[in-house]
């Protein structure tokens, strides 16, 4: 048992450091010779390199982040795939139920990672892209119809923080509908309250009227008061 739990948390202490790889942050360090918490709206996400970089290295940071999810999930069933060939899991332990579990934390350590990189004095995004991340790595569908939502309603509004609200709050819905186990249910709704709080300074622009749309220089009235992201 002891070996076990030894490999559950070195799954959740590894998903926690993908997620806390500081992707925006060095590119615009390599590529500008700048801090990127610095410029702009102090975001270390991708929509702050679009704006402070262009649309390549945005896109780039973007795929990136949700590669890091997708990682950490991706390990999480790794485990479960090699633990029967070596007998790491004890004969008392039901795999079928800790599978889901492991995976859903292994998918939270990945987003705390990245809203809370240890890389960054525990500062970072708002998760919304390594979170999507997880999302396709759990279930594709659920990803894809997620992915649909803030497409539509940034196409709409061309703001990244509505999109990413949207999303979030469709995103147990999803679960739901394709019939995923309740940890993930439990994880999307969890995780879709921690964007949305992530969020909420956006929110208040929203309300007022003075969000910035994609394209749109960020001035300082913009910028979050504590210093975190204003989108992914």
């Amino acid at each position: 048992m002891a070996i076990w739990l030894s490999l559950c948390a070195f799954v959740l202490v590894v998903a926690y450091l993908l997620g806390s790889f500081p992707t925006g942050y060095i590119a615009v360090k390599q590529l500008k010779g700048l801090d990127i918490r610095e410029v702009g709206s102090g975001s270390t996400g991708a929509t702050n390199v679009l704006r402070t970089l262009g649309k390549g290295p945005g896109a780039v940071v973007l795929l990136i982040d949700c590669l890091k999810g997708v990682s950490a999930i991706a390990l999480a069933y790794q485990l479960f795939q090699l633990a029967p060939l070596y007998n790491f899991i004890p004969p008392t332990i039901d795999a079928s139920l800790w599978q889901p579990g492991l995976i859903t934390l292994a998918g939270s350590a990945a987003v705390l990672g990245h809203s809370k990189s240890i890389f960054l004095g525990f500062t970072g995004g708002k998760s919304v892209a390594t979170g999507l991340g997880t999302l396709f790595a759990i279930s594709w569908q659920v990803g894809l119809a997620t992915l649909g939502v803030f497409a539509v309603v940034f196409a709409i509004s061309r703001i990244v923080s509505l999109s990413s609200i949207a999303g979030a709050i469709a995103v147990t819905i999803f679960m739901v509908i394709f019939h995923q186990p309740l940890p993930c249910i439990l994880y999307a709704f969890v995780g879709g309250l921690y964007v949305i709080f992530r969020h909420r300074s956006n929110i208040e622009r929203l309300l007022a009227g003075t969000e910035p749309k994609i394209g749109q220089k960020v001035t300082a009235q913009a910028e979050d008061t504590d210093g975190q992201l204003t989108s992914t």
